[in-house]
C-alpha cells in the first residue's frame, strides 16, 4: 500500500519543475486540460509518488496552505543544499531531532513545506515521549 499525496498549486507546471529541480523528483506524467490548466502532474520521489494540480477554483479545488510533505533521504545534507540552492526558504534549519532524524524543514516558492529528513538513530519510544513532554510542558 502506498499514500501520495495530491497537491494544488497556483502554478502547477512551474512548481513540478521546480520540485524536479529542488528536490530530484522525477516527472511522470502530466495532464492538461484545454485551457492550459494541470489536472494532473505525477512526480517521482524514490518508491513513492506526488500529484500535482492548477486550481479549479469553479470546482472548489484551491491551493492550500497547510500541507506538508516528508523527504526521507540517506543525505539531508546534500537534498537540503539543493532545495536552498533553488531558491527554498528555510523555515527550521537541518538539524538533529529528538525523533532520531536530522531534520529541516523549507518552503518552496510556491506556498508548500516540505521536511527532510535523514534518520541518525534509532530512539526508543520513551525517550520521545519525555523530549516532547519538555518541550510542550
Amino acid at each position: 500500500m502506498q499514500i501520495s499525496p495530491h497537491i494544488v498549486v497556483r502554478g502547477a507546471a512551474e512548481a513540478a519543475d521546480w520540485y524536479s529541480r529542488a528536490f530530484g523528483l522525477e516527472e511522470v506524467s502530466r495532464l492538461a486540460v484545454p485551457d492550459g490548466r494541470y489536472m494532473s502532474i505525477v512526480l517521482r520521489y524514490g518508491d513513492s509518488t506526488i500529484h500535482l494540480c492548477d486550481e479549479f477554483p469553479e470546482m472548489g479545488v484551491v491551493a492550500g496552505s497547510a500541507d506538508v510533505l516528508q523527504l526521507s533521504t540517506p543525505d539531508a545534507e546534500a537534498l537540503w543544499a539543493r532545495a536552498v540552492e533553488a531558491g527554498a526558504s528555510v523555515v527550521r534549519e537541518l538539524a538533529d531531532a529528538f525523533w532520531g532524524e536530522r531534520h529541516g524543514q523549507v518552503s518552496d516558492p510556491y506556498g508548500r513545506r516540505w521536511n527532510i529528513g535523514q534518520s541518525v538513530r534509532d530512539v526508543p519510544l520513551a525517550e520521545q515521549e519525555r523530549a516532547v513532554a519538555e518541550m510542550f510542558g
